[in-house]
C-alpha cells in the first residue's frame, strides 16, 4: 500500500515526482483511491471469511471514513497505523477461527475411530466366546451320557445367547454414541456452511456461493441468464451520509431485491453496491423479468443516519447475459458487466440531456 504520509511530507518541501501533477491535483486523487482501496479490502475479507470478515470491513470503513473530515501528515499516520492493526487483529483472529474448525474437524475423527476401535475389540471378546462355545459343542461328540449332553448343549444356548445379547446392546449402544457426536458436529458444519453461503450484510448468497451455483447451471446445460445489478452513484451515499447509511441503504435494497424475485430466482450479493441474479430462462423472458424488477426496486427509500430519517431517491442499473454453450463462467459474468456498464452510461447521457 502507498505510503501517503510520505507523499504528504515530499508535497509540504515543494518536492514533486518528474511528470507527475502538482500537489493540488494529485493529492484528492490519490486519498480517493486510498479510501476505496480501504474499502475494497473489507469487501474481499468478507469473501476470505465470512464469518469475521464483517469485523475487519467494519473497522477499516471507520479508519476510511476519518479520511474524509481531516488530510494530514498526522491523520494518515494514525490511519495507516489503525490499518496495519486492524489488518494483524483480523489475522490472528481469523488464525485462531480455522483452527479452532480444523480441531472441530480432528475432534470428529477422532470420535469416529475410537468408536471403530471399540467395535473391533467387541468384536474380538465375542469371537473368543463364539470359539469357546464352538469347542465346548465339538465336545459334545465324545459324551455318552445323554443327560450330560443335554446338559452341554443348554449351558452352550445360554452362554451364545448371552453373548449375542451383549454383543447387540454395546452395539447398539456404540451406534447411539456415535449417532449423537455425528449429530452434533454435522449440526456444526450446516452452522459453518450457511455462514459461508451468505453475505453478512444482506443476508443474499455470498459471492463465492454465487459462482458455485453457476457453475453447477453451466455444467447442467439448464438454460441460464444472469444479471448484475449496480446502485447508481452510491459512493455519493458513503461519502454524504457515512457507511453506516450505505449499510443500510444496501440491506434495504436487498430485501426489495428479493421480494420482488420468486423463490426460484437466485440472488446474491457481487461485491460493494453489486448485485447478482440468476434466471433459469432464455433471455427473452430474462428480460422481461429484469424490466419488472427494475421498476420494483427504484424508487425513494427512507434510512435513518446519524440525523435521523434521510430519503435517498435510487436509481439501479441492470445488465442481462444469456450463457452460450462452450462459454467459461467469466465470460459470462463479464458479458453481463459490460452490458451492466452500457446501461450506467445510456442513463448518464439521458439524465445530462434532460438537465440542458
Amino acid at each position: 500500500m502507498i505510503s501517503l504520509k510520505k507523499y504528504l511530507d515530499s508535497a509540504s518541501t515543494g518536492l514533486v515526482m518528474d511528470g507527475e501533477p502538482d500537489e493540488g491535483t494529485l493529492l484528492p486523487v490519490t486519498i480517493a483511491a486510498y479510501r476505496s482501496a480501504l474499502i475494497q479490502m473489507g469487501n474481499c475479507s468478507q469473501d476470505a471469511c465470512p464469518a469475521l470478515g464483517d469485523e475487519l470491513k467494519r473497522g477499516l470503513e471507520k479508519l476510511e471514513e476519518s479520511l474524509s473530515t481531516e488530510i494530514s501528515c498526522k491523520a494518515i499516520e494514525a490511519t495507516e497505523e489503525g490499518v496495519q492493526q486492524e489488518l494483524r487483529d483480523w489475522g490472528m483472529r481469523t488464525a485462531r477461527h480455522y483452527r479452532q474448525k480444523a480441531g472441530e474437524v480432528k475432534d470428529l475423527l477422532i470420535v469416529m475411530a475410537r468408536t471403530a476401535e471399540s467395535v473391533g475389540e467387541r468384536d474380538q471378546r465375542c469371537a473368543g466366546q463364539f470359539d469357546e462355545v464352538t469347542s465346548r459343542l465339538r465336545g459334545i461328540a465324545s459324551l455318552e451320557d445323554l443327560s450330560q449332553i443335554r446338559a452341554s448343549i443348554e449351558r452352550s444356548a445360554a452362554d451364545l445367547k448371552n453373548s449375542i445379547d451383549r454383543m447387540t446392546e454395546e452395539g447398539k449402544a456404540a451406534i447411539k454414541e456415535l449417532r449423537a457426536e455425528v449429530s452434533n458436529y454435522q449440526v456444526r458444519l450446516e452452522e459453518a456452511e450457511h455462514i459461508a453461503s451468505r453475505d453478512a450484510l444482506t443476508g443474499l448468497g455470498s459471492r463465492l456461493w454465487v459462482e458455485g451455483q453457476i457453475e453447477h447451471r453451466i455444467e447442467s446445460g439448464a438454460k441460464l441468464c444472469v444479471g448484475i445489478i449496480d446502485i447508481d452513484a452510491f459512493k455519493r451515499v458513503n461519502d454524504e451520509h457515512g457507511h453506516l447509511v450505505g449499510d443500510e441503504l444496501l440491506k434495504q435494497f436487498a430485501a426489495e431485491l428479493k421480494s420482488a424475485c420468486r423463490s426460484t430466482d437466485l440472488i446474491g450479493r457481487w461485491g460493494g453496491d453489486e448485485f447478482i441474479i440468476l434466471l433459469d430462462c432464455e433471455m427473452t423472458k430474462a428480460r422481461g423479468k429484469i424490466d419488472r424488477l427494475r421498476e420494483w426496486i427504484c424508487g425513494s427509500y427512507s434510512v435513518h443516519g446519524r440525523s435521523g430519517a434521510t430519503k435517498l431517491k435510487v436509481q439501479a442499473s441492470i445488465g442481462v447475459a444469456e450463457y452460450m454453450p462452450g462459454e467459461a463462467m467469466k465470460e459470462l459474468i463479464d458479458r453481463a458487466d459490460a452490458a451492466m456498464y452500457e446501461h450506467k452510461v445510456a442513463s448518464r447521457a439521458d439524465g445530462a440531456g434532460q438537465t440542458r
